[in-house]
């Protein structure tokens, strides 16, 4: 039994990616600031407490894990959304040489549309908008796409459109080519099942695709 573990999975995608690889045969480590959050018992679940930006935390609770999936992310209130961050990346700084020294390679990690080169396909009038709305927190997940891409790992980059809460359909589009990329809509449901498709097919290695319906 494969057993990953899951940065962030007490809530949003992280959680969604739980649910769905207990539900595939999968173990799975939940680490995350409040693991209690996950409302979960499950035989192949473990929650432990930790910072994603703690070292010694993450060495640790990489432990007997064969994949990671980080989920990161910060509170949605406007007071936070404005200030600036270097979570993302600083969360990833600490995780790169923590897999590194465990032998870990798969990574999976969710930013977004708009973060990185995906910013590009935005609209003028798109990229004002989420600029004045998010510009800070994908300012540094740019910051921590370019740290993942040069790591050496079997990274995968999701960037989900904009997210809701509706069920898992299973039924989205994955766009690799820039060409293709859009904004839309997606649930968070449908793009926890990406990420463990990917992880289960072994897919998307060295691919950054913009999730959406």
């Amino acid at each position: 039994m494969q057993k990953i573990l899951v940065i962030g999975g007490s809530k949003g995608i992280g959680l969604e990616a739980v649910k769905i690889a207990l539900e595939q045969g999968f173990a799975a480590r939940v680490m995350a600031r409040k693991p209690e959050a996950v409302g979960l018992e499950h035989a192949d679940l473990e929650l432990v407490a930790g910072d994603a930006t703690d070292a010694m935390a993450v060495s640790d609770a990489l432990a007997g894990c064969e994949a990671v999936i980080s989920a990161i992310g910060i509170p949605k209130s406007l007071p936070a959304l404005a200030r600036p961050t270097t979570v993302f990346s600083d969360a990833t700084a600490v995780l790169i040489p923590a897999m590194k020294a465990a032998g870990i390679t798969r990574l999976l990690a969710v930013t977004g549309f708009g973060a990185g080169e995906s910013n590009a396909a935005m609209s003028t009038l798109e990229r004002l908008g989420h600029k004045a709305l998010l510009g800070r927190a994908y300012a540094d997940k740019a910051v921590q796409e370019e740290m993942i891409k040069g790591s050496g790992l079997d990274w995968t980059i999701a960037r989900p459109g904009i997210l809701t809460n509706n069920a898992r359909t299973g039924q989205y589009r994955v766009l690799s080519d820039p060409a293709e990329w859009r904004n839309g809509l997606i649930s968070r449901a449908d793009v926890g099942d990406f990420l463990i498709r990917a992880l289960k097919e072994g897919s998307h290695i060295h691919d950054a695709p913009v999730l959406v319906r």
